[in-house]
């Protein structure tokens, strides 16, 4: 247990932090998934649709080292391969 004022704080601090860590984590899966979802469905102008807005969550969500760059660029590649491949 966090013994001095400094403590307390950054226990706090780091108690909200891995809260809004977690939100944007969630949110990163969601994006994937609606983009997976689409494919399946295979509606390719309803899967661009949702690519183009999950791009820009995945590219935020690496902006803020939730992720690593690495991990987000290949997050959008197998993406971007799943609807380039749709009939």
């Amino acid at each position: 247990m966090a013994n001095s004022a400094q403590a307390r704080k950054r226990a706090r601090q780091n108690d909200k932090q891995r809260a809004r860590n977690a939100a944007l984590r969630s949110t990163l899966r969601t994006a994937i998934k609606k983009v997976q979802k689409a494919v399946l469905a295979g509606d390719k102008a309803a899967a661009q649709t949702v690519f183009g807005e999950s791009m820009k969550a995945i590219d935020s969500i690496a902006d803020k080292r939730i992720i690593h760059k690495n991990k987000a660029s290949r997050h959008k590649s197998r993406l971007s391969s799943a609807v380039k491949a749709m009939a």
